[in-house]
């Protein structure tokens, strides 16, 4: 009876050439997503997702799988080039890297760190009073 009314509605992969990876690295966990030029997400993932709970999210092994299972996803949707923006200053940076320098079927053609860094920051508490 419901399976007269019910649609399967099948979603077609974007094919894109060219995209944009970043790479956002905390201390408790890294996240990966690949946007198009203009922004628009095609695809993400984090240690979290990949099943790692609890501390073991934050180590370089569960950043390791993130990059990796987000390089796989990249070629499927036919990512021949690639931008790296590089967040953070958790554990998982480091591994990020080190997946990206060994990827195959994909050109890095920039990385670049787009962590923010004060200048001089907000101005000091005052003097203690005693």
């Amino acid at each position: 009876m419901a399976d007269s009314k019910t649609k399967t509605i099948q979603r077609e992969k974007r094919q894109v050439a060219e995209g944009r990876l970043y790479v956002s690295a905390s201390f408790n966990n890294t996240l990966a997503t690949i946007t198009d030029s203009g922004g628009n997400v095609l695809q993400w993932t984090s240690c979290g997702r990949m099943g790692f709970k609890g501390t073991r999210r934050s180590t370089p092994f569960a950043a390791t799988s993130t990059l990796e299972d987000i390089i796989k996803r990249a070629v499927e949707i036919g990512i021949k080039r690639l931008r790296v923006y590089v967040n953070g200053p958790g554990p998982g940076r480091d591994a990020a890297l080190r997946v990206l320098r060994g990827a195959r079927g994909i050109d890095i053609t920039v990385i670049s760190d787009i962590t923010p860094i004060p200048h001089n920051g907000p101005r000091p508490p005052k003097r203690r009073r005693g």
